[in-house]
């Protein structure tokens, strides 16, 4: 609970990790604006695509895989989880679980991963032919479920070869 503390919150207001502290002393938030500032200064490999196009399709499933993967997973773990009692949204407010909120939570995560399983089914990676910043994002995600019981693997054989593919890579355990 430091990101709470007053020292923390000067830094983000929003109490939430992670933040990237520059080497001007500028504090970047936001997992996907640290990954962009990251490749802007090593810009190889590519993770946010080689032209527009690429571009945009990394953007669009990365999005996709936090707005619909990472949020219902989240909202399954802040509502079932004792330790998010009070804590159910991030940030400095107090805010009670829902328990009705884990099933929706779990259908939501559901339709989701049948969405990347289509998505799957005709491209190697999440947002196409290269390996890119959505398909970290993918991984924490399908990773994330497995806290919540939830394996997003199971009768989706597309799904389950990326995820065989993508976690064997050196850098999924970094």
């Amino acid at each position: 609970m430091e990101q709470l503390s007053p020292e923390f919150l000067a830094i983000n207001p929003g109490g939430t990790v992670p933040v990237l502290e520059t080497d001007d002393g500028t504090y970047i938030a936001e997992s996907i604006a640290i990954c962009r500032y990251l490749e802007s200064l090593h810009p190889e490999p590519p993770l946010f695509g080689t032209d527009a196009r690429s571009g945009a399709l990394v953007l669009m499933w990365n999005g996709i895989s936090e707005n619909e993967g990472y949020s219902a997973t989240a909202e399954i773990l802040r509502n079932l989880s004792p330790g998010f009692r009070h804590r159910v949204f991030p940030g400095p407010a107090d805010i009670e679980q829902i328990p009705a909120l884990v099933e929706r939570g779990k259908h939501r995560a559901q339709q989701f991963f049948d969405r990347v399983e289509t998505q799957l089914s005709s491209c190697r990676f999440l947002a196409g032919d290269a390996f890119s910043v959505a398909d970290i994002t993918l991984l924490t995600v399908v990773d994330f479920a497995k806290w919540v019981e939830l394996d997003a693997a199971t009768g989706r054989p597309a799904l389950a070869a990326w995820y065989k593919n993508i976690s064997t890579r050196p850098s999924a355990g970094a």
